[in-house]
């Protein structure tokens, strides 16, 4: 039963590598930020479910014993993943707004409004 928890954080490790080339790879800082802050909440669910599997499936028979307190940590850990990880993305867009950090358009959208 140890299979779905390493096919999960081996996800989870995909999502964050290819997260990492798009951060390099896109202009925008916007862009950069909304991507990463996706990234970022997408790789660490997918980390937290894959604990949450290894926390209530049991890895050997014998020793088993069904641990309530971690399944509400595990929970209560998803559920605050889902709330703050959206509002800091919010905070940083807004805050590069207010500073004065322009929104680049890049060189294909001008040629295409252009002609």
């Amino acid at each position: 039963m140890i299979v779905l928890p390493i096919i999960l954080l081996i996800i989870a490790w995909g999502f964050l590598v290819f997260g990492i080339v798009a951060i390099f790879r896109i202009k925008n800082l916007y862009s950069r930020i909304l991507s990463a802050a996706t990234i970022d909440t997408v790789a660490s669910l997918t980390m937290l479910i894959a604990l949450l599997f290894v926390t209530v499936l049991p890895i050997y028979e014998e020793t088993f014993t069904f641990r309530y307190d971690y399944l509400i940590r595990f929970i209560i850990l998803i559920g605050f993943l889902l709330i703050t990880n959206p509002i800091s993305a919010h905070v940083n867009i807004r805050s590069a707004y207010i500073t004065g950090v322009e929104v680049k358009v890049l060189e294909d959208e001008e040629k295409k409004e252009d002609a």
